[in-house]
C-alpha cells in the first residue's frame, strides 16, 4: 500500500495469500498510525473486492475507488512500485522461507522509503518528504 501524496510505502505483505481480512487489519494498522484516508484506490483483485473488505468500507465511511478492470494504467504509481519491487527483489530471490521472505521485503520498504529520492518530492526520500510535511504542517 502507498500513500500517493508522500510515496511511502504503508504496508508490504509477506504471507501465503492475501485475503480481504488480511488487508483489512493491515489497513486499520495504517488509520491507527497516520489518519483515516480521504479516498483508497485500488484494481479489482479479490483481496480488495471481499466482503471483509466492502464492511471496512462500509463501516469508515471511506471512498474506495476502483480502476477499471484491465486498465492498470489508472493506478500507473503502484503498478510502476510494484515493478521495482519484482525486478529489485522477488525476482531476485528464491526465498526458502516466509521468514526470510518477511525480513526481505521488510530490508527493502525500508530502502524505498529512507533512501530513495523522488523527483516528484523535490528529491527528497518518501520518509524525508512526509516528515517535511508534518513539521510544515505543524508550524501553520
Amino acid at each position: 500500500m502507498i500513500d500517493d501524496y508522500t510515496r511511502e510505502n504503508l504496508a508490504l505483505v509477506a504471507d501465503t495469500s492475501l485475503s480481504g481480512l488480511r488487508v483489512a487489519r493491515e489497513l486499520d494498522r495504517i488509520v491507527a498510525e497516520r489518519g483515516m484516508p480521504v479516498t483508497i484506490v485500488s484494481d479489482n483483485g479479490t483481496e480488495f473486492t471481499s466482503m471483509a473488505i466492502l464492511q471496512w468500507v462500509q463501516g469508515n465511511g471511506i471512498d474506495w475507488h476502483y480502476i477499471a478492470p484491465g486498465k492498470p494504467q489508472q493506478n500507473g504509481f503502484i503498478e510502476s512500485f510494484n515493478g521495482k519491487l519484482r525486478d529489485e527483489c522477488l525476482n531476485e530471490t528464491l526465498f526458502t522461507s516466509l521468514d526470510e521472505a518477511k525480513e526481505n521485503l521488510k530490508e527493502w520498504k525500508d530502502d524505498y522509503n529512507q533512501h530513495r529520492p523522488h523527483s516528484s518530492l523535490g528529491n527528497l526520500t518518501p520518509q524525508e518528504f512526509s516528515e517535511k510535511k508534518t513539521l510544515d504542517k505543524m508550524a501553520a
